[in-house]
């Protein structure tokens, strides 16, 4: 069983959950998480048919890690002005349907057969790779928004 996914989740969680580290920008950050989403994303090009159980659990824990993320972000913002809540709303919304479609490649990996399994897996990667940039660019902009 590969546990590199596995490792990177826990990486990209723990990235995470230390929100705003005093003792790194928040350009230094998100320079860390893109480099731990285009491991990730790499790791994702790893996977063969045969393994197609282990991508798709890997991808869902990366999901939910994400939209644990989501959640935090969207706390910070609602304890914020209504001028930044109205201007985030639409933000936080296309990130909730980035994760929406990346949940139904998702379902489709799991339903893929061999001869869709690159496509698929394809398609997967590159939901993930969108809703990753899109959460990386909404942690800037509540950083530079709101005050740490």
């Amino acid at each position: 069983m590969n546990n590199k996914p596995l490792l990177i989740t826990l990486l990209a969680a723990a990235s995470f959950a230390i929100g705003c580290d005093k003792e790194k920008t928040a350009a230094q950050q998100i320079e860390a998480v893109q480099s731990e989403t285009k491991q990730a994303a790499q790791d994702m090009k790893d996977y063969t048919f045969a393994q197609k159980a282990e991508f798709v659990k890997a991808m869902q824990d990366q999901l939910a890690v994400l939209n644990q993320d989501l959640d935090k972000l969207a706390a910070k913002i609602d304890s914020s002005s209504d001028a930044i809540k109205a201007e985030a709303k639409p933000k936080l919304q296309a990130l909730r349907e980035q994760a929406a479609k990346l949940n139904q490649q998702l379902i489709d990996a799991q339903n893929a057969t061999e001869s869709t399994w690159d496509s698929v897996k394809a398609g997967s990667k590159k939901a993930y790779d969108s809703l990753a940039h899109g959460f990386t660019e909404a942690r800037q902009w509540v950083s530079d928004k709101i005050a740490p």
